[in-house]
């Protein structure tokens, strides 16, 4: 996951995930413009295992975190982004600054499939869990990046066990997706919500907290 080599930045003429448009409006008599971006909406989930009492969160590189952290320390990198040659960086960061905490999460690309599906299929794919729709519980749905995207996100919350594990998750290879699955104990929850010193998602707080709120007072207690 963090060997990361031959670091290059160019312009992106074409995406199968982002379109970028200008909007220009006029809001109370007054001109304006603004750049956004159309992407898919998605779905993430929060998985507590009941066998072991923690959530089973995923860990990943995303280039986009990376590479807000190269700009602060070398801001030459973005400075021919508008031209056709690419600027590379011969002595990049550890991939570390660029790895993130998650709620296992997929983008809605699938017309045939409802939310429910495909959050069951990233949930297999991703954590190695099989659930099936009736385990999963609709949390939530709100706007992300509304300033750039306005895609919107649906929360669920699914309970799984240890005999629901059927294999290790991480991921669609052939996808280029290399991700790792990790616990976080019920009990370590809230602190690990609340240490920047591991980077995460807004997602991964709203959601503990939620369970907090929600499903904890619930709880067998100890």
């Amino acid at each position: 996951m963090e060997a990361i080599e031959e670091l290059a930045v160019q312009p992106c003429t074409s995406s199968l995930y982002l379109r970028p448009f200008r909007l220009s409006y006029r809001q109370n008599g007054t001109k304006k413009f603004w750049d956004f971006m159309r992407t898919h909406d998605s779905v993430s989930i929060l998985i507590f295992n009941t066998s072991r009492q923690c959530f089973v969160v995923v860990k990943q590189f995303r280039p986009a975190v990376y590479m807000c952290e190269v700009e602060r320390h070398h801001p030459q990198v973005f400075q021919s982004q508008d031209k056709e040659s690419f600027s590379s960086l011969e002595n990049p960061l550890p991939a570390v600054v660029g790895v993130t905490y998650e709620l296992c999460a997929g983008i809605v690309d699938k017309p045939g499939l409802s939310l429910e599906e495909i959050a069951c299929e990233e949930i297999l794919e991703e954590c190695g869990y099989r659930v099936s729709i009736a385990d999963l519980r609709k949390i939530t749905s709100y706007r992300s990046g509304v300033g750039v995207t306005g895609s919107r996100q649906t929360l669920f919350y699914a309970e799984v066990n240890d005999q629901m594990r059927t294999n290790g998750g991480g991921g669609q290879p052939e996808e280029g997706e290399l991700i790792e699955v990790v616990e976080i104990p019920l009990e370590e929850s809230m602190k690990f919500a609340y240490d920047e010193t591991f980077p995460k998602t807004m997602g991964v707080i709203f959601s503990f907290m939620w369970f907090h709120n929600n499903i904890a007072p619930k709880l067998p207690k100890k």
